[in-house]
């Protein structure tokens, strides 16, 4: 089975990246307190916020081209 990189896996992956470094700065202990704080809060609601509308996005392509293929 061949898969194509299209630019919603490309997002995808981008949203997943923010959500995991954003979770990974609210645990390190690696900068001050509100540097962590701050970045890490705002990485992780980029990353959950984006997910959302591309989740939805990507399933619908797939949901469509699974019906196209059923009836052709």
């Amino acid at each position: 089975m061949e898969r194509r990189v299209t630019p919603e896996m490309i997002l995808w992956t981008g949203t997943r990246v923010a959500l995991g470094v954003g979770i990974g700065m609210l645990v390190s202990r690696g900068l001050s307190n509100d540097a962590r704080k701050s970045t890490g809060i705002a990485l992780t609601a980029v990353g959950a916020f984006t997910t959302i509308p591309l989740a939805i996005s990507i399933f619908r392509k797939q949901n469509l081209s699974r019906e196209l293929k059923s009836v052709a």
